[in-house]
């Protein structure tokens, strides 16, 4: 596993969710698993989004070190990596952040 420096895992974050188009349903996936982990048809019926969706999304989560895999096939649980727990603050940084902006442009 690659560990990053919090400017890196800043920029990584920053990448995933506010740089690219599914970063919104990425957040989503990483507020639920700093809940408890779950298994991807979990997440799906939580989230109310597409199975295929969210294996895509975990799928892109794994690669990057964000979350990690436990079991196999259909029971794989998902849940965060420890170094994304540690930089969780910088995580609700940058959601803050885009929640806000949203919110202001819904005003204009």
């Amino acid at each position: 596993m690659v560990f990053f420096d919090e400017p890196s895992m800043k920029r990584l974050l920053g990448w995933l969710i506010a740089g690219t188009k599914g970063g919104t349903t990425r957040a989503e996936i990483i507020v639920v698993l700093k809940e408890t982990p779950q298994n991807a048809n979990q997440l799906a019926g939580r989230l109310e989004k597409d199975y295929r969706t969210i294996r895509h999304h975990l799928e892109i989560l794994s690669k990057n070190g964000i979350i990690a895999a436990t079991g196999d096939r259909y029971g794989t649980t998902y849940s965060l990596t420890s170094q994304m727990e540690e930089n969780y603050a910088v995580f609700e940084e940058i959601v803050g952040k885009i929640w806000k902006r949203a919110k202001e442009n819904n005003r204009e």
